[in-house]
């Protein structure tokens, strides 16, 4: 057998580049592996692997014995290049397959994972689309990853986005995952091929693999040249500008080029200057100029000599499937021990594997080649070692028995035979140009019997009929199918059927063949359901209904598929006439108010739909427009009584008939009426706030038992009546409550039975609750001299509806009948007639303030103190002890405010008033002074009572700032205290700001602090950008305590302006400093891309931001509720009082402005109290808040005690 032969390194043309380290084998896949995958190179449009015709058309042709093997010298240019795309075969001699690059890649594969979903593989045809997704999670990720796409190893897809390639990204807020997509638009063929999408984060790196097939019409792969494949894309190419991966991968066809000499790259290459590869490569189109310098580095460290091996193997060997191949090495010591490696596991001696020794040769063979010796091969002598590639070549397969042309009826089974040239081949079958691919829910199957192949068809239909192929490696056959429908006959046709009500219709037919068809009712399809059922065995078809109901009465028509008879059918159905009076009671009575309208309506059911006949004592009673009358329709029938009266009280009775029976009922109807009114009631109690009222039961109830009762009330003078209980009322007396003092009133009754409720009742005479106040509170003594007392006291805790006209002060002198010992609580233990008590005030004083005059030195006094109203006047409040009349001195003292006792502050332009309270006697003598000075009182303003002492200031100014002394002087005995008042205003802008750095997208600002702080601390700075071409200005930082700062996230390529306002409690500077240079963010190639933003959902339901509160008013002065709301559409407010909804009334207005709801209540009484609602609605919900509303009355009586009152007969006498 003759010996491969040997091919030189410099006939190496460049290789194409290594795919990524993730997908090994995707290069195959596409169809540049021979042998491995004959399926997928034909689906990446490669020629399949054993390729024969390629070494016809590169003009080289295979061994004359099949044994024989050539190295990759003899092989065609298409072959080679696939040699060359191997992962592992770098075609170095003496060194490792896997070289640095593969190394970091395999780095870089073990770094964090960012996927949460990698693209995958797709399949797709020739001008249609195509997306793949690749989403990253961004939990954990400050900014956006870096994601590019690539195709192959090298061309970054980016550049080639346009009308064939679009890339997308969005990112989902709520979930936080950036979703990047790659759209391929009307897909071509050379657009198959591994696509690579790599995504990165500082640190992080992750990258994903995936392969994209096109599929197409059959047909021959035109020759490949390798050294067009290395041509840069769009030079006077067809497809110029599009996704250009390799040439290797192209199925185009190449432009006839002229004819021109050899060149050998690599010797080029190896003989050139560093400084020439450049031009060399662009002049030869040469692309992957850094792979093929590796390339070009590993082959001249080559040539240095190897100490274990004389003769290395050859680059590569081939060989045709079943052959034999002869790897040799030459050992420069033939005592080193020799070992034989296949895909890194070693190689044992076997029938398939021989080894031979001959002197320093060692050689292995390898018998009966077969695919899987496909792969890399190397041979260590010592601590050295040599490799080379195998590559395995399969013979064509041939069609031995063309296709036939079939015919078949629809529903047979069809079956097309042909025979390849070897058993188990590849084939694959085309129906009108596409591929075939069988599945588990397929109705194609492929059954192969040795060297024979069949394409079985079950259950053929017409969409069956095309032209069938199949294609083999070597050769291909096509033939007609032809599928036809049988001749259909009816065996047994539908029949009309007529059905009561309630039972199975059944519709059945017969046909002569296994056929599906359609039921259709009046026209309409049927559908399916629980009680309709279509049942279809072998010929026979069936509708069966269960429980027919009027409705399925129709036409029904069955329909045979395919053809174009029809079978057709009618149902009837019939039902007795029933009457349904299951809404009545159990003795079938209805009840009926007199004076309304009765209107009974029966539901009634038959089919065909039955007569109806109302009839009374033997009387029928007829159909028109009388009083009393009936009306029939099909699935009911009313008595209609238009006015109910007494006497329409009776039996009714029904009667029904149609052709399917007949049908009878009774029902008696009773006619009820309401109560009459009661008989006016009478007060027998009256007191402060409540009274007692009795009643007599109603003469005539009405024809119904009395329930109960209901009471209401009003005031003389008003009309409108008060419901005074919500529940009835069994007896026949009640109290009302909470009523006015002073005010008159009257009340009246309903009865109420199961009818309704009766007239009012006559009104009650009419009757007033009136009531003296509570004695004043907390009487003491405010100030005494040596002839005066000074009293002061507080309201009565009670004062009632009455009101309070004013107070007397009654006093007496130590030692009379009636001023005896008082107990510890300041009422008088007992209090005897007397006429020692001496008014103080001769007329009523509203002051709760009064001085007795003209009191003799050194007596003593008792006092007491009464409240008088129109009712009289109160009980007396005393003073517990005896008052000695002689004025004591008492020493000053300064009361400072708490807020006082630290530092005052204010702004600027504000006013100061502060009050400081002080005591002693007698008036003490007060002086105020500045930082020690006197108080310029041009300036500020000083003002002194009895009890205080008031500093003012109009407008603060920063020099009224300063520590204030008050000195109080009571004859010997002096007080002082202190006020420190600090006045402060904006402070001043900073001195200087710069710009200190500028690096990427920051810059780093200083500034130095304002001269004028303000008068106070300053608190921190704002800082604010502007971009040069609009010099709108923008907040950046606000409270920043630092002097310096560094601001982020600057526009690449504008130029920036920046200011500072300096900040204190006064708030910011009025100016701002800004730099006096510009920072210019220079570009450095990043592509900025516009940020996605979801539409913000502001839709919500009804909500209250500020509730109603409990309000008291005063009668007669219009009074508001308010309340806020929000809600988004704008909520529709209703207002409600007790419940019951306010509209048209005019004595309310309402307003809604900005959410803000206002109720205003125009002079209000105490009717217009209770409980107030307001009420928002919108699509999304509905809100209520609510609150009471308490009407008071200001008695406008007598005012002066004594004068009697006069109310509706009734007189009352108020006394002292």
């Amino acid at each position: 057998m003759p010996e491969p032969t040997k091919k030189e390194e410099n006939e190496v043309l460049a290789p194409a580049p290594a795919p990524p380290p993730e997908e090994p084998n995707k290069e195959k896949e596409a169809g540049t592996a021979p042998a491995k995958e004959p399926n997928k190179e034909k689906e990446a449009g490669t020629a399949p692997a054993k390729e024969p015709n390629k070494e016809k058309e590169a003009g080289t042709s295979p061994g004359k014995d099949e044994e024989d093997a050539s190295p990759p010298g003899a092989l065609p240019p298409g072959l080679g290049s696939r040699a060359l795309e191997r992962k592992d075969s770098e075609w170095s001699i003496g060194e490792s397959p896997a070289g640095e690059e593969q190394d970091k890649q395999n780095a870089n594969s073990q770094l964090s994972t960012l996927f949460v979903e990698k693209p995958q593989g797709g399949t797709v045809k020739v001008g249609e689309n195509i997306t793949f997704i690749a989403k990253v999670k961004a939990e954990d990720l400050l900014r956006k990853p870096t994601v590019k796409w690539f195709k192959g190893k090298w061309m970054d897809l980016a550049s080639k986005a346009g009308k064939h390639l679009q890339l997308k990204e969005t990112f989902e807020r709520h979930s936080r995952v950036y979703t990047f997509e790659m759209q391929i638009i009307k897909a071509k063929e050379n657009y198959a091929g591994n696509y690579r999408c790599e995504v990165t984060y500082k640190d992080k790196f992750d990258s994903c693999s995936f392969d994209l097939e096109v599929h197409e019409s059959t047909g021959t792969t035109p020759n490949i040249d390798i050294r067009s494949a290395f041509k840069r894309s769009g030079e006077g190419q067809e497809d110029a500008g599009e996704l250009d991966f390799s040439g290797l991968l192209k199925r185009r066809e190449v432009k006839q080029q002229e004819e021109q000499p050899e060149v050998d790259v690599w010797e080029l290459l190896k003989n050139a200057k560093p400084s020439e590869y450049e031009k060399i490569a662009f002049q030869y189109g040469i692309t992957d100029l850094r792979g093929m310098l590796k390339r070009l580095k590993r082959m001249r460290r080559v040539e240095k000599k190897s100490a274990a091996f004389a003769k290395i193997l050859d680059p590569a060997y081939q060989v045709d499937k079943g052959g034999r191949v002869r790897f040799v090495v030459e050992l420069a010591d033939p005592k080193l021990e020799v070992k034989w490696y296949k895909n890194g596991q070693e190689i044992r001696p076997s029938t398939k594997y021989i080894f031979e020794h001959k002197g320093c040769e060692r050689i292995m063979f390898i018998n009966n080649c077969a695919l899987t010796d496909d792969s890399e091969y190397y041979v260590t002598a010592g601590d050295e070692k040599c490799s080379t590639e195998l590559f395995v070549r399969e013979p064509p397969v041939m069609v031995t028995k063309q296709l036939e042309d079939t015919k078949a009826y629809c529903g047979e089974r069809v079956e097309l035979e042909c025979e390849v040239s070897e058993d188990d081949a590849n084939v694959k079958w085309f129906k009108n140009g596409e591929e075939i691919i069988p599945g588990p829910k397929s109705r194609y199957h492929i059954r192969v019997e040795g060297k024979k192949h069949i394409l079985v068809i079950e259950g053929a239909t017409k969409a069956d009929t095309a032209e069938y192929s199949v294609m083999t490696t070597g050769g291909q056959s096509s033939a007609k199918l032809s599928v036809d429908l049988k001749p259909l006959k009816i065996l047994t046709p539908l029949t009309d059927q007529t059905v009561n009500l309630g039972k199975e219709i059944c519709l059945k037919c017969e046909v002569s063949e296994n056929i599906t068809g359609k039921w259709t009712k009046n026209g309409l399809p049927v559908q399916e359901t629980d009680r309709l059922k279509i049942v279809h065995k072998g010929r026979i078809h069936k509708l069966v209904i269960a429980n027919a109901l009027v409705e399925d009465e129709g036409d029904y028509v069955f329909t045979p598929d395919a053809y174009s008879v029809t079978l057709p059918a009618k149902v009837h159905v019939i039902d007795p006439p029933k009457i349904n009076l299951d809404g009545l009671d159990a003795d079938n009575t209805v009840t009926v108010i007199a004076g309304n309208k009765l209107r009974l309506e029966i539901p009634i059911s038959g089919e065909p739909p039955p007569k109806a006949i109302w009839s009374r004592a033997d009387k029928a009673i007829m159909e028109g427009s009388g009083r009393i009358r009936a009306e029939n329709y099909p699935d009911s029938t009313t008595l209609v009584i238009d006015i109910a009266e007494k006497d329409d009280s009776g039996v009714y009775h029904i009667n029904l008939k149609n052709e399917a029976g007949e049908a009878h009922a009774s029902i008696k109807i009773k006619v009820v009426d309401i109560p009459d009114p009661p008989v006016a009631p009478n007060v027998t109690d009256v007191g402060d706030d409540w009274c007692i009222m009795t009643w007599e039961p109603p003469v005539y109830d009405g024809g119904s038992p009395i329930l109960g009762y209901f009471i209401e009330r009003k005031k003389k003078q008003s009309s409108r009546w008060m419901r005074l209980n919500f529940d009835l009322c069994k007896e026949t007396t009640f109290e009302p409550k909470k009523m006015i003092e002073g005010v008159a009133y009257e009340v009246r009754i309903f009865a109420v039975n199961a009818v309704g409720i009766s007239k009012p009742s006559m009104p009650s005479k009419p009757f007033v609750p009136l009531a003296v106040t509570s004695p004043p509170t907390l009487l003491t003594v405010d100030s005494v001299t040596d002839t005066t007392v000074t009293m002061k006291w507080r309201p009565p805790d009670q004062i009632g509806a009455a009101g309070l006209d004013g107070y007397v002060l009654e006093y007496c002198f130590e030692g009379s009948t009636s001023a005896k010992q008082s107990d510890e609580n300041g009422e008088a233990a007992y209090d005897l007639p007397a006429d020692d008590w001496i008014v103080a005030n001769t007329e009523l004083i509203d002051k709760t303030k009064f001085t007795i005059t003209g009191l003799p030195t050194d007596s003593r006094i008792f006092v007491r103190v009464k409240a008088v109203n129109a009712a009289g006047a109160s009980e007396p409040k005393y003073y517990s002890q005896p008052i000695l009349v002689k004025e004591i001195i008492e020493p000053p003292k300064i009361r400072i405010p708490r807020h006082l006792k630290q530092t005052y502050i204010r702004r600027v332009g504000e006013a100061i008033n502060l009050v400081i309270p002080f005591q002693g006697k007698p008036r003490p003598e007060l002086i105020w002074t500045k930082d020690g000075a006197p108080i310029d009182k041009n300036q500020i303003n000083i003002r002194n009572s009895e009890t205080d002492t008031i500093i003012f200031i109009r407008k603060a100014e920063r020099s009224h700032s300063g520590k204030y002394d008050l000195q109080v002087k009571v004859e010997k005995f002096v007080e002082t205290a202190s006020i420190d008042i600090q006045v402060v205003d904006r402070p001043g802008p900073p001195q200087l700001v710069k710009i200190e750095d500028v690096w990427g997208e920051n810059v780093a600002l200083s500034w130095t602090p304002p001269r004028d702080d303000g008068n106070t601390a300053i608190t921190g700075y704002t800082i604010q950008k502007a971009d040069k071409k609009s010099m709108e200005w923008f907040t950046v930082i606000e409270h920043y305590h630092r002097t310096s700062a560094t601001i982020t996230e600057l526009v690449i390529g504008n130029e920036y302006y920046f200011r500072v306002f300096a900040e204190n409690m006064c708030g910011l500077s009025e100016e701002a400093t800004m730099t006096k240079e510009s920072a210019v963010i220079a570009k450095d190639g990043k592509i900025y891309k516009n940020p996605v933003y979801e539409d913000f959902d502001f839709t919500e339901a009804p909500m209250f931001t500020q509730p109603l509160v409990n309000t008291y008013a005063i009668a007669g002065y219009n009074a508001t509720l308010n309340c806020s709301v929000r809600g988004n559409p704008k909520p529709k407010i209703t207002w409600m009082k007790n419940k019951v909804a306010i509209k048209d009334d005019p004595r309310y207005r309402m307003f809604s402005n900005q959410g803000v709801c206002t109720l205003e209540i125009r002079k209000p009484s105490p009717y217009d109290g209770g409980t107030y609602c307001c009420k928002a609605v919108n699509d999304l919900g509905t809100v209520e808040i609510e609150c009471k509303l308490e009407v008071k009355v200001i008695y406008q009586g007598v005012n002066s005690p004594g004068q009697p009152v006069f109310l509706e007969g009734q007189q009352q006498v108020l006394q002292l």
